[in-house]
């Protein structure tokens, strides 16, 4: 075991007894280590429960015979640091948690590792940690929140985070109350778990599933349902026996395995942050995936689940159906879609666990043969306005918009176009909005986007205007909403040479992103552009911003 570089030996007295300081006893030194990555904190809803989960994890390892070592990482919540300077620290925590977790492990030689992640960037940031240190590893996640109720409307009408943003737009519109506002504020968001609908982290949770690297109903099963304790306590014994079997992350984390989340991703409508941390997660476990890989991926996926923001549908109503697996249990009958005798955390093949999983339920999962549409959930757009590629979460954007055609109206910054939008008479019908220099190296931090495409909403504007940028989007976000457009405005991508009033075209069918300039005039407009300084100077973002590539690469440091 790798712990025994600590424990054994007389060269190790002094490990040892740091050890014993810590409490162990003599009869410790020959059982596994197991580290658990916990991203417990008070200040994000969704990781407000995790000490219990970790406490269940422990007793599970004690009771398989492990020795549980229990350590923090960092936790940004999305939603709270929306709209500031905060979010621009959002996808670059990302790398501090894979950072941290690797520094712990190899520190204090773990034999196993349980990463108990639950809102955005903890579970691809110990995803990237767990592909990079190849040491056994199971996810145990918090579980997703249920969804809120709207007390201002008839009936009984599901509400989360996203309802609350986008209300909040529409009260500014003049079209919602202070009090329906207060209301909506008050039951959007009832309790512990990752927001309730399929955004970033119910997304990011459900993926590990498909890896093969959690449980069933990982990425389902609500955070407060009392199954959730015996789950974490089944994790936790699960990862004695990963490390007696000697099973490593990367004989779970396989090119198959990865394809098969690729799949699952593409029937579930997944956020379209997914691409950028799945794109990171295969560099780390040294499998080659690109944005193409992906989009073909797309094209022979239907889209079988349809959940919130492109419904009123909630991840409490999946799991009730049979969650992640009976989704892909349906888009196994496609040939070749998923590879069955991948392995699992669980000790059985994917194809096993498959087997027991429901037919589609018609309501919250649809069969082949009543897809939602033919093609999957995500979509990648190329063109002479994104070469490298932009993402749009197709399930998400109306039937009319599905092809647009529009006036550029150019912003800077998100500020600039949070303040444009919604200024009454700005926006109109017909307008493609542009918002650059908000990339990974631009921003930096490719920070989130959710103020400005949920004022959209509010505003009445969601089936008339569509939105670019080379920043990214909430997995919450709905609407004509392109992101990731790559190159970004920083490195002289083509959407720095957009100008106001520019024609701009997409086709979400042929999968087209185009800027209706010629390319004498586009020539023209490169020579002419300059490359702006740094828009910060010192500290964490300023090194993150020499170092991160591309978006169309997942935005890692090199």
């Amino acid at each position: 075991m790798q712990s025994d570089a600590i424990t054994q030996g007389y060269a190790r007295a002094p490990h040892r007894s740091l050890l014993r300081a810590c409490g162990l006893a003599g009869k410790d030194f020959g059982k596994p280590f197991i580290g658990i990555a916990n991203s417990y904190c008070e200040i994000v809803p969704g990781h407000i429960h995790l000490r219990e989960a970790a406490d269940r994890v422990k007793r599970g390892i004690r009771d398989a015979g492990g020795i549980p070592f229990e350590f923090n990482t960092i936790a940004i919540c999305d939603g709270i640091a929306m709209g500031h300077l905060g979010m621009k620290y959002s996808l670059a925590s990302r790398e501090l948690i894979a950072d941290s977790v690797e520094s712990m492990v190899i520190a204090h030689c773990f034999d196993g590792l349980v990463c108990i992640p639950n809102c955005d960037k903890t579970v691809p940031g110990m995803l990237m940690a767990a592909a990079r240190l190849n040491i056994p590893t199971i996810f145990a996640s918090g579980g997703p929140m249920l969804a809120g109720k709207r007390s201002d409307t008839a009936g009984d009408e599901s509400a989360d985070l996203i309802s609350v943003f986008e209300a909040a737009a529409a009260y500014q519109n003049g079209a919602l109350t202070a009090a329906s506002l207060d209301a909506l504020e008050e039951n959007a968001c009832p309790g512990a778990g990752s927001c309730s609908g399929m955004f970033t982290a119910n997304s990011m949770n459900c993926l590990t599933e498909a890896l093969g690297l959690a449980l069933a109903g990982n990425g389902t099963l609500p955070a407060i349902d009392p199954r959730r304790l015996n789950f974490w306590e089944e994790s936790g014994r699960r990862i004695v026996a990963l490390v007696g079997e000697g099973k490593c992350c990367r004989d779970i984390l396989t090119r198959e395995a990865l394809e098969n989340a690729l799949v699952l991703d593409m029937a579930m409508g997944g956020s379209s942050n997914t691409v950028l941390h799945t794109l990171a997660i295969a560099r780390e476990a040294g499998i080659a995936l690109t944005m193409k890989d992906m989009d073909a991926v797309s094209a022979r996926t239907p889209t079988l689940c349809v959940l919130a923001p492109a419904s009123r549908q909630h991840i409490e109503e999946l799991h009730t159906v049979g969650g992640v697996m009976a989704i892909m249990k349906e888009a196994a009958k496609i040939a070749g879609a998923i590879c069955e005798d991948a392995l699992t955390v669980s000790g059985e093949t994917l194809g096993n666990a498959l087997r027991r999983a429901p037919d589609p339920d018609g309501r919250v999962i649809r069969p082949l043969d009543q897809a939602y549409a033919r093609q999957g959930a995500l979509a990648v757009l190329y063109g002479n306005l994104a070469p490298e590629g932009a993402i749009v979460k197709r399930s998400a954007v109306a039937a009319s918009m599905r092809r647009f055609q529009g006036r550029a109206r150019v912003f800077e910054s998100e500020e600039a176009a949070c303040k444009g939008i919604l200024e009454k008479g700005n926006i109109h019908p017909g307008d493609f909005i542009v918002i650059r220099y908000e990339g990974p190296r631009g921003g930096p931090g490719m920070q989130e986007m959710l103020a400005p495409t949920a004022n959209v909403m509010g505003m009445g504007l969601g089936e008339s205007v569509a939105l670019l940028t080379d920043g990214r989007f909430s997995g919450g976000t709905r609407g004509a909403c392109i992101g990731h457009c790559s190159p970004e405005a920083a490195a002289g991508g083509p959407i720095a040479l957009v100008c106001e009033g520019d024609s701009i075209c997409y086709d979400l069918e042929a999968c087209t992103l185009t800027l209706e300039v010629g390319e004498a005039e586009l020539s023209r407009r490169r020579a002419a552009w300059k490359e702006r300084p740094p828009a910060v100077t010192s500290g964490w973002l300023a090194r993150y911003a020499r170092l991160v590539t591309s978006g169309s690469e997942g935005a890692v440091l090199r």
